[in-house]
């Protein structure tokens, strides 16, 4: 194969209480990324939008996946790679995560399949490092398999695919920006053991309820008393927007990723409708843009739209 086109979701990462470890797809938005086998060694990276990321390979987060696999492989073949981005970066929406996971399932596809799963996975953390700082898989697991991922481990890498509730997810991405690194540094480097065994139950009683498809549960399970009071005074008006999702009948939520985009799940495509109605007036009174989208959890993860 010469050519391929993919579709690359958008992600959630930390589902609240799960901080690094658990991550859902959603079906908006989404990037699509073209790739073309080289005959030379040669990474070439292009960009069709206005977002000013670099296209150094070396200094880009598809290109750092790309060389480690060339590297890996001893290719002597490179990658041109064309990439449509809809998922704006620092938005918490997973944007550097669908470079680096959609230039890992391309370059598999064009190179004919030959990594697996968790090989795609440890290529595509080289270009979570770069983006944060931290080879971090809560965005990239769900990427790449579709629906709600689990990250036991990332050494060894171990990935858990969890059961995908018939749920419907509204998001709003205020157009501020909250650097994933910042959003790093101000986390407490220590927390009290009662907070810590809170949290515990927390991710417990969400991994549970999403294995047993018990929405009561998933939503008193939406709960983090160690990593959202922080981050949250980082984004405007998240303790309005958070507590209207639930009056409007949210099961819960709270901020995608290091944000400042912020997720609500429901049980209805109209709940969520009205929710992120709700979202985007909050912060039209406020003067600040905004971007809402409602989605149900993506189950299928990155997707091929046309080869050659």
């Amino acid at each position: 194969m010469k050519k391929i086109k993919i579709r690359v979701p958008a992600t959630v990462a930390n589902l609240v209480c799960g901080f690094d470890i658990l991550g859902m797809a959603i079906n908006q938005p989404y990037d699509e990324m073209e790739f073309k086998l080289l005959e030379t060694p040669d990474i070439i990276i292009k960009h069709t939008d206005n977002f000013g990321l670099p296209e150094k390979a070396e200094e880009n987060v598809a290109g750092v996946v790309l060389l480690k696999i060339q590297e890996h492989l001893k290719l002597k073949n490179g990658f041109e790679v064309t990439i449509h981005k809809n998922i704006k970066p620092g938005s918490g929406l997973g944007s550097s995560a669908a470079s680096a996971a959609g230039a890992a399932f391309g370059a598999n596809t064009l190179l004919g399949n030959i990594f697996s799963q968790n090989q795609m996975i440890h290529f595509a953390m080289f270009g979570e490092e770069l983006a944060s700082g931290v080879r971090h898989a809560d965005n990239i697991a769900p990427c790449l398999l579709g629906g709600i991922t689990l990250v036991k481990s990332t050494d060894p890498i171990d990935i858990i695919p969890l059961n995908c509730p018939n749920l419907f997810v509204a998001a709003v991405h205020p157009q501020v920006e909250v650097k994933t690194s910042d959003a790093r540094q101000i986390l407490k480097k220590n927390i009290l053991l009662k907070d810590a065994v809170q949290q515990w139950g927390n991710i417990a009683g969400l991994v549970a309820g999403i294995e047993k498809n018990d929405h009561a549960l998933i939503g008193r399970s939406l709960n983090d008393v160690i990593i959202e009071p922080v981050r949250s005074i980082l984004i405007p008006k998240f303790d309005e927007v958070k507590a209207k999702s639930l009056q409007l009948g949210a099961l819960g939520g709270g901020i995608s990723g290091s944000g400042p985009s912020i997720f609500m799940l429901t049980e209805k495509e109209e709940t969520a409708e009205k929710i992120a109605e709700m979202m985007k007036s909050i912060y039209d009174e406020i003067n600040i843009e905004s971007f809402v989208y409602v989605s149900k959890i993506n189950p299928a993860g990155i997707e091929i739209i046309n080869e050659d």
